[in-house]
């Protein structure tokens, strides 16, 4: 968040968190003078912003629905505005349970996965580059996790039947693996073998062969396994518990299990960007959002906002973030490490 500010305004920012935000989400805005002597206002442009704690050195703005101009003003003061990064919503009506996959032309993918055992009309949808959702995939029981291989072929998981299916580009689907448990989270290493994650403790290694393996075993999840490769070749694992000290597992080429950070709260789904940060959906601090973890393991939250299961990094290096209902897109112009 950058400030642009006329010189003699009073306002005097020392620090703003974190960079990014969607509807709902919250900024704290730290300094001096922040406000004056009547009631503290905020805006984004012409929306009015609620303004949860307002002193002369701390400011905290919730996000408001509608919001499509990134520039927040405290006050009457004109001259005075911050610069933000605001997720846009670009798809409502979805259940997305996991990350959404955005291939390599843009397109994103996501679900409406459903409650258990509940047989939605449409299971995934398709978003083009005219941001237009539209039905891929019909009568899917609960798809779970979604992942792309290397020729860019989407693959879906059903919690309710264990199944790991391949989609055509048309939306028909075919069975690739059975068998895998209470299958949730799925990703592709760079040699195409597929993980899938049984959330009853089991993480899978399926060769292009369609052998099975049993790659590593973690305590069992109440919700879901998400996987995701780092560009350091392990494999990262969240499976949120009944804890509000989750970790981030780390497990290398063998099978070896390591905590890669203890500290989050409901961790769900995970990307790496080039840099070697991992951006995790979870809370930290009692801060609900995006946190990203810097190769030292210094954790911050990147992106403020309400219920987040996901995200994925786009072509245009943009972030697509998922919540429970909705898809963002926050162009925070950061490049994302390739998926696989």
């Amino acid at each position: 968040m950058a400030l642009r500010k006329n010189p003699e305004s009073r306002p005097q920012i020392s620090d703003v968190s974190p960079p990014a935000a969607i509807p709902g989400g919250e900024f704290r805005i730290r300094g001096k003078g922040l406000v004056g002597a009547e009631r503290p206002t905020a805006r984004f442009g012409d929306l009015s912003a609620p303004v949860v704690i307002g002193s002369d050195s701390l400011v905290i703005v919730r996000v408001p629905e509608g919001v499509s101009l990134g520039e927040l003003k405290l006050g009457k003061d004109e001259d005075t505005a911050w610069t933000c990064d605001i997720g846009i919503q670009i798809a409502e009506g979805m259940h997305p349970v996991s990350n959404p996959v955005v291939d390599k032309l843009g397109n994103i993918y996501t679900t409406f996965s459903g409650s258990a055992g509940q047989k939605t009309a449409v299971s995934i949808y398709k978003i083009d580059s005219g941001l237009a959702p539209k039905p891929l995939v019909m009568d899917m029981m609960n798809a779970t996790g979604l992942a792309l291989d290397a020729e860019g072929a989407l693959y879906v998981s059903s919690r309710h039947d264990g199944m790991v299916y391949q989609v055509s580009p048309s939306g028909n689907t075919s069975t690739y693996v059975e068998g895998m448990g209470v299958a949730t989270g799925i990703v592709f290493d760079r040699e195409d073998n597929l993980f899938v994650g049984d959330r009853s403790g089991t993480v899978f290694k399926i060769s292009r062969q369609r052998q099975i393996y049993v790659f590593a075993t973690l305590e069992p999840s109440i919700a879901a396994y998400h996987l995701a490769f780092g560009p350091d070749g392990y494999l990262y694992v969240t499976g949120p518990t009944t804890s509000s000290f989750d970790a981030v597992h780390r497990i290398d080429k063998d099978g070896h299990v390591e905590t890669y950070y203890r500290g989050l709260g409901r961790p769900q789904g995970m990307a790496f960007d080039v840099k070697g940060n991992l951006y995790v959906a979870a809370s930290l601090g009692g801060r609900r959002g995006v946190v990203r973890i810097a190769p030292d393991r210094n954790a911050e939250l990147f992106l403020s906002g309400p219920a987040i299961v996901g995200l994925a990094f786009s072509p245009s290096k943009s972030v697509i973030v998922a919540t429970n209902n909705s898809l963002f897109k926050v162009d925070a112009r950061i490049e994302g490490w390739p998926v696989p």
